[in-house]
């Protein structure tokens, strides 16, 4: 592995399950007809990205499983864990113990190369979908044992790929092979390499209103990504109110996400939903004015 990821933190290697899974829902894309896709393979894909993309990850396991960011039932719990597979983003608990890894080491000065931003996008996209990260002490990112030790979650963990599998089957079954690839493959590959670029770029560029004092990171908003990734493209917004089921601060600041929760708040589906009132980091410290980060297109 390259030297620049050594690491006393942990081992990094090549993830070959990652890999294919990532090669495996890309590929089939040059197979669609797009000349026959109809209006309702459209319709199905939104309503599916809202469902699992929208509720299963970034309500259900981002906002809700992994910070805490409001109560619930264990069967709502359940529900986002299952629709978050449904994503094709991969295993709960692998996404779970990642984003502690990633927000315990961010928030500290000695993080490690591999979960900092000092690279490229292209070695970002090596990095992030074909590369993992296992700690030596896994104690030290304080995971809560309820969420580590969750029988479905470790379920789901071993069997993800095989309800995923199972679903482009039953859309085989009632819409056809081509509209399948449509409504099942090009979704999942949209989502994670939209997943993987937001990430990346909302840690690079755009605005801040705060930082993070004694940290790596502090993060960076976009409205446009903002937009299109229910809120997770507000990172500094995130990183300054990690508690919050609110990633937005402004007006102009959709956060699709938040509405959903807003909503399931108001069917009491979900409940003691927090908001940036009472949750700003104790080491986040306010510009005196929104700072701006461009990228340098002379490099």
């Amino acid at each position: 592995m390259n030297k620049k990821l050594q690491t006393s933190a942990g081992t990094i290697f090549f993830s070959w399950k990652k890999s294919i899974w990532l090669y495996c829902m890309i590929l089939p894309i040059c197979f669609i007809d797009f000349s026959l896709i109809q209006w309702r393979d459209v319709l199905i894909s939104i309503v599916l990205l809202f469902l699992t993309v929208g509720i299963g990850h970034s309500v259900g396991l981002h906002r809700g499983i992994i910070h805490k960011s409001y109560k619930t039932s264990n069967f709502f719990k359940n529900l986002s864990l299952y629709l978050f597979i449904l994503t094709g983003l991969g295993s709960p608990l692998s996404w779970l113990k990642q984003h502690y890894y990633r927000d315990y080491w961010q928030n500290r000065m000695d993080c490690p190369r591999y979960f900092q931003y000092k690279h490229s996008l292209i070695t970002d996209y090596w990095w992030n979908l074909h590369l993992t990260f296992v700690p030596n002490d896994l104690k030290r990112y304080e995971i809560p044992k309820k969420d580590l030790n969750s029988a479905i979650i470790h379920w789901l963990d071993k069997t993800w790929y095989l309800h995923y599998l199972a679903f482009m089957f039953i859309f085989y079954a009632l819409i056809g092979f081509n509209s399948m690839l449509f409504v099942m493959s090009l979704r999942t590959s949209i989502t994670i390499l939209g997943h993987w670029y937001i990430g990346y770029a909302s840690h690079k560029y755009g605005y801040s209103r705060h930082e993070i004092k004694n940290a790596d990171e502090s993060g960076y908003n976009d409205v446009l990504l903002g937009l299109i990734s229910f809120g997770e493209g507000f990172h500094n917004n995130h990183h300054s109110y990690p508690t919050s089921a609110k990633f937005s601060t402004k007006w102009y600041e959709v956060d699709l996400g938040w509405i959903l929760a807003w909503c399931l708040s108001k069917l009491g589906i979900i409940y003691k939903v927090k908001t940036q009132e009472g949750t700003l980091k104790p080491t986040a410290k306010k510009h005196d004015k929104i700072v701006w980060r461009f990228p340098n297109i002379l490099k």
